[in-house]
């Protein structure tokens, strides 16, 4: 039996999936737009493009529905296990590509800003994604887990299967490593001590 969407959105990640696995489409839906967005920003976030963001989140995504039926309940959060399966789908692209500039392509325009504002967004995210291309893999991943996605520390360690100490000490030097990038563009893109 199929329940209505509405019904099925205090339903965990991990019983939808179960319900999947058992032949209810509404569940797929319900699942895939409450992953979505998470997914595509995480991959984003990785990659810097729009368009290895959207092939890796509909690969994870993917991956995600084959394995299904096979899913363990308990032993780990299905949020947990996407995370982990972006990071690596986005470091083995970006892996496969190393020598080509990652192309920066600015966020979508928001009606609500004036255009000094979405240049000033544009110039501050562009500035952080050159930034985090120059870290290394594990932590730029860290870096991005934690302070743009805003998992805590824990979640991260078993994302990357590493222990917390390990998480602390990549978000440490990658923060480093970005302030000190960023450090001399402080009045060019708007960031004043004032």
């Amino acid at each position: 039996m199929t329940m209505p969407y509405d019904q099925q959105q205090d339903i965990p990640d991990e019983a939808l999936l179960v319900l999947y696995a058992n032949g209810d489409g509404a569940a797929a839906r319900a699942l895939t737009l409450r992953l979505t967005p998470r997914v595509y920003a995480h991959a984003y976030r990785m990659l810097g493009s729009q368009a290895d963001a959207e092939d890796v989140a509909q690969e994870a995504l993917i991956r995600l529905w084959k394995i299904a039926p096979d899913w363990r309940q308990g032993e780990a959060k299905v949020t947990t296990w996407l995370y982990r399966v972006v990071a690596n789908l986005a470091t083995d692209r970006l892996r496969k590509a190393r020598g080509v500039a990652l192309d920066a392509i600015p966020e979508p325009e928001d009606d609500a800003k004036s255009a000094a504002e979405t240049m000033q967004d544009r110039a501050r995210q562009d500035a952080l994604q050159t930034a985090l291309a120059t870290l290394p893999d594990r932590q730029r991943e860290a870096v991005v887990l934690r302070h743009i996605e805003g998992l805590g520390n824990p979640e991260i360690a078993e994302i990357m299967d590493i222990s917390v100490e390990a998480v602390e000490s990549l978000t440490a030097r990658g923060k480093r490593t970005l302030a000190k990038a960023l450090a001399g563009q402080r009045e060019a893109l708007g960031y004043t001590d004032g």
